[in-house]
């Protein structure tokens, strides 16, 4: 087999072990310091926050050209305090944080380099990080390893391993986060690496190398959560996407990514539509099921509100032609507002129906289990057909909460739950 084929089937391998697309990742580099800030200062005057800055740029270029989306705190000489850098951060939506320094001590014998990351089996009570980066702790220690055992190797520094630690930009963030420590200031021999362009290149090739063999977690926003683990089956079963690698799990579902899902889910060409006479919604609510026209009519009906070039058009049509909904009375469908708990609940059911149109339903019980859903609802029949299923939950013991968005967490479960049976 030669290398070109060795290559190949090792690419597809590593896009099937993780889904992730590689080389999508986006990387955050911050050069540490800056403005009025100088960080650490050689005997020889060289300023910490320059080292930063160029081995920053050399790493951002290095990064762009592997394939990366890569977004510089500063790009220039100005003063941001930490809490900044973070907020900076957070707003990109990035997977990786990495900050460059260059080190001082107060003995002129100390050198090497080192990566430092927040560790939460080392807590620092006066210092206490955010919830996530709690969670992170393995990736990020993950991360803090692979650069550093990168760095020490392509620079030639001396390694001195990884340092728990609880420096503000490494422990309040909300991605793998490390604060690599370039080399010594304070030791001359350091210090004239790190005046060297040539090594701070090297530096810089290294730490991307780290980077390079770290993996991020997919959708860290849903570390934690108690969605994850149906999350991510759904996402490696090809029927979930996130925006970038965020699912944003508590986000209100909206009906065009409802119906898209259950497109996925239920395969609507595989199906037939089953009409039953009469409006099963409210005046408040959108109209499911056949309207008084003729399926052929409700096919070629128009939604004032869903032109034809948007994204979802074409699995609203075809969820028209099932007779799944009808619309709203002023002719809208509303593509891009949240789906509520019951309206989902009448729309999977009706979809589990036609899936299996040949099993029979529990019936409603006398005792409605929901004190907010009374078997007159519109949606009680669908709410406990899929309770008695074990596929929709309630919010409570007591309460189902009918009116309310579902989010797409509750969605990613419901599937799962469906999916396993």
């Amino acid at each position: 087999m030669n290398l070109l084929k060795k290559l190949l089937i090792l690419s597809f391998l590593l896009t099937f072990a993780f889904p992730y697309q590689a080389f999508a990742y986006k990387v955050v580099v911050d050069a540490g310091h800056g403005g009025s800030d100088p960080g650490a200062i050689s005997k020889n005057g060289l300023k910490e926050k320059d080292v930063n800055l160029d081995i920053a740029k050399k790493l951002s270029d290095e990064l762009a050209r592997r394939g990366y989306e890569v977004y510089m705190t500063r790009s220039d000489d100005r003063y941001l305090s930490l809490q900044q850098r973070v907020e900076l951060t957070n707003s990109q939506n990035a997977d990786i944080f990495v900050s460059i320094h260059a080190n001082s001590h107060t003995s002129s014998k100390v050198n090497g380099s080192m990566v430092l990351y927040y560790d939460d089996a080392h807590p620092q009570e006066d210092y206490p990080a955010s919830d996530t980066m709690k969670l992170l702790t393995p990736y990020s220690k993950d991360l803090a390893q692979h650069v550093q055992s990168a760095l020490a190797a392509a620079a030639g520094t001396a390694d001195l391993g990884l340092v728990p630690s609880a420096v503000y930009v490494a422990r309040m963030g909300t991605i793998p986060s490390i604060l690599v420590e370039t080399a010594f200031l304070s030791n001359s021999g350091d210090a004239a690496l790190l005046a060297n362009d040539s090594v701070r290149t090297k530096m810089a090739v290294g730490i991307e190398r780290g980077i390079e063999a770290f993996v991020p977690p997919v959708f860290t926003d849903t570390i934690g959560h108690w969605a994850r683990d149906a999350v991510l089956r759904m996402k490696n079963k090809g029927l979930i996407e996130g925006n970038g690698n965020r699912y944003e799990p508590q986000r209100a579902l909206t009906r065009a990514e409802f119906l898209t899902l259950m497109d996925r889910t239920f395969t609507f060409s595989k199906l037939k539509a089953q009409c039953k006479a009469g409006k099963t919604g409210s005046v408040t609510d959108a109209v499911y099921g056949c309207s008084s026209n003729s399926t052929t009519s409700s096919a070629s009906k128009t939604y004032k509100d869903l032109p034809a070039d948007h994204w979802a058009s074409d699995v609203f049509t075809t969820a028209k032609a099932l007779n799944l909904l009808q619309g709203y009375q002023d002719g809208t469908i509303r593509p891009d507002r949240p789906i509520t708990r019951g309206e989902v609940a009448v729309l999977f059911n009706r979809l589990l129906q036609m899936k299996q149109p040949a099993v029979s339903q529990k019936p409603v019980p006398a005792n409605p289990a929901f004190n907010d859903v009374p078997l007159a609802l519109w949606s009680a029949k669908a709410i406990y057909a899929l309770k008695n299923q074990a596929i929709i939950n309630g919010i409570t013991d007591t309460e189902f909460r009918p009116d309310q968005s579902i989010t797409r967490a509750e969605i990613a479960a419901m599937m799962d739950r469906y999916l396993s049976k």
